[in-house]
């Protein structure tokens, strides 16, 4: 079935389409969804409410543009509500104290898919959704702005401390592997 026959049969409410949209995208879509969550259970929680968006405004999309990425920014998009709902208090970190040390490349690529995911999922919330944003999913400093109605300075701050809290975290890691 084409991608267009997919989506009009969801749209008239096929289970079957339902579904087979659901497992064609869910496992791309979790994994985005585990990079923005503390945990595997908020990532499932962040993927069921993203596809309950997805289903909702399906007949929104206007086959213009990537299909994929239109599923990917209102996962984007649910991801940051829930941890914007989810805290609303402002997390604070004694990164002063972090040394300004270099880590070396050679201790990056040593890292697992998941050693490294469990690093992004440990970030504080403003950090990790500003390092995911602008790091992996290609977003400007104004475009986080806008999204997280914070100034474009802000999003550049926690960028930085986003890096340097993962850089203290990585030689950490490296102390204790020695690698």
């Amino acid at each position: 079935m084409d991608e267009k026959k997919l989506i009009q049969a969801c749209i008239a409410e096929d289970k079957t389409a339902q579904r087979f949209l659901y497992e064609q995208f869910s496992p791309k879509m979790y994994f985005l969804c585990l990079r923005y969550a503390k945990s595997e259970a908020e990532a499932q929680d962040i993927l069921q409410d993203g596809f309950i968006k997805v289903f909702d405004k399906l007949s929104s999309f206007r086959f213009k543009g990537s299909f994929e990425g239109w599923i990917r920014r209102i996962m984007v998009n649910t991801a940051l509500n829930y941890i914007r709902k989810k805290s609303h208090q402002e997390e604070v970190i004694g990164l002063e104290d972090y040394q300004d040390q270099v880590v070396s490349s050679k201790a990056i690529s040593k890292l697992s898919e998941q050693e490294l995911l469990k690093l992004i999922q440990q970030l504080p919330d403003g950090y990790r959704m500003v390092f995911n944003l602008y790091v992996i999913e290609g977003y400007s400093h104004k475009e986080i702005a806008e999204k997280l109605a914070i100034s474009a300075n802000t999003s550049r701050s926690q960028l930085a401390k986003s890096r340097k809290w993962m850089q203290a975290e990585l030689l950490k890691l490296k102390t204790s592997k020695h690698v």
